[in-house]
């Protein structure tokens, strides 16, 4: 089958006996004949394929145990996830006109579902371009590059924003630590345009700068769009808010908007400034307290302070699997401490983006921090990342988002 059914002028209708082979160990290639883009090293038969003789981010030709074609990819030999897919049709080897087709894609859904230049434009493996990330504020594109491979086709990415997007502004944002796994260098630059210090974004009718070279990821949060849109509504109507994990207010912000008296916690100062930035750029107010959350969520505890609804939107507790245990129990805490600060009736916005937390893993955290207060939880609502995050249904990686309303009232 043609992964490719619509490339302008093939990268190359050419036989793949040139490419470096990765052979792998039997039964290895089940997961990815299922859809898996990632090849782990453990995975290929060093023997056949000695990793040492492959150079960093290289295309290379994937096959079985039995010589049959898996697909092409790059490869990293000093990385667990020693491979990662980018076609499987071997009569095209990827190059730039696959990136100009798979950006294409990418662009016709997120205009399907967003009516502003507004989004996440490329999701790495969920849009077939693994190891990229591309976040879209109108005209100024913020790119991403977590892997060698993507790495190597930087020039590439750039000529095909600018062929499929038309941006006046492209910023390569590459100081994610998932590079240092990939002994990639960090750096923050203008590919085209300039480098701004701000990325400025309209949602639900506010306006938002957020900072962009020192900022978070890419400067803005869009998988927590959807469950804006969807829990802020049911949220309106309180007359005070805790936005715990603020960032710059992207929570806070729509509350006082909608005419809540809010306050916005984070350990960044430059976080807080942006969020109280931003609430005078859309004519409210939004009050601050600086550190750490656990320790400000107690000693609002201790001073008595209530809120109608409490909003926890943490980073993720939990980055490896052997950290769960930890994890979980932080997940508890959180939540408990922000259910002691809930009016009756109060309403709490829970939040994971650990993959390593599955879903009722979030419900059992609020559960029980609910019952060891002696109160009873009811959840209203769940949620999801937002459309411009799809989810690769063969990669559960993919899916990490989870969000959770629940109404906490007293036995």
């Amino acid at each position: 089958m043609n992964d490719f059914p619509d490339i302008e002028s093939a990268d190359a209708r050419v036989p793949d006996a040139h490419l470096p082979v990765v052979r792998l160990k039997k039964n290895e290639d089940r997961r990815l004949s299922a859809g898996h883009l990632w090849v782990y090293s453990n995975e290929i038969d060093v023997h056949a394929s000695p990793l040492t003789t492959y150079q960093i981010g290289a295309l290379v030709q994937v096959r079985s145990d039995r010589d049959r074609f898996i697909g092409y990819g790059y490869i990293n030999p000093h990385s667990l996830i020693c491979v990662r897919l980018l076609g499987r049709d071997r009569h095209f080897l990827p190059g730039p006109s696959l990136i100009v087709h798979r950006l294409r894609i990418a662009l016709g859904l997120r205009e399907r579902f967003y009516d502003a230049p507004f989004y996440r434009l490329v999701h790495g493996e969920a849009d077939g371009l693994p190891g990229l990330v591309v976040d879209r504020f109108g005209d100024l594109l913020v790119v991403q590059i977590g892997t060698a491979g993507m790495e190597a086709m930087k020039g590439d990415i750039v000529d095909a924003l600018r062929k499929v997007v038309r941006a006046g502004n492209i910023v390569f944002k590459n100081d994610s630590g998932a590079r240092s796994v990939e002994n990639l260098p960090m750096y923050v630059e203008a590919a085209l345009g300039v480098l701004p210090s701000v990325v400025r974004v309209v949602e639900r009718g506010a306006t938002f700068e957020a900072p962009l070279e020192e900022g978070q990821k890419t400067g803005w949060f869009y998988d927590q769009v959807a469950n804006r849109r969807q829990f802020l509504p049911l949220i309106k109507g309180s007359k005070r808010v805790l936005d715990v994990f603020s960032y710059v207010g992207a929570w806070a912000v729509p509350a006082a908007l909608d005419g809540a008296e809010v306050t916005c916690v984070d350990a960044s100062q430059a976080a807080l400034d942006a969020a109280q930035a931003n609430g005078v750029a859309n004519g409210v107010r939004v009050d601050a307290l600086r550190g750490d959350a656990f320790e400000v969520l107690e000693s609002l505890v201790a001073a008595g302070e209530r809120f109608d609804a409490v909003v926890v939107d943490p980073p993720a507790f939990i980055k490896r699997r052997k950290d769960a245990a930890k994890g979980e129990g932080a997940y508890k805490r959180v939540n408990q401490l922000a259910m002691q600060l809930l009016n009756r009736d109060g309403l709490l916005a829970s939040f994971s983006c650990s993959y390593h937390l599955p879903a009722d893993k979030l419900v059992e955290a609020v559960q029980r921090g609910a019952r060891h207060l002696g109160r009873f939880a009811q959840i209203v609502a769940t949620g999801t990342q937002a459309p411009d995050h799809p989810v690769h249904p063969a990669i559960p990686e993919t899916h990490y988002l989870k969000a959770m309303l629940s109404r906490v009232t007293h036995d």
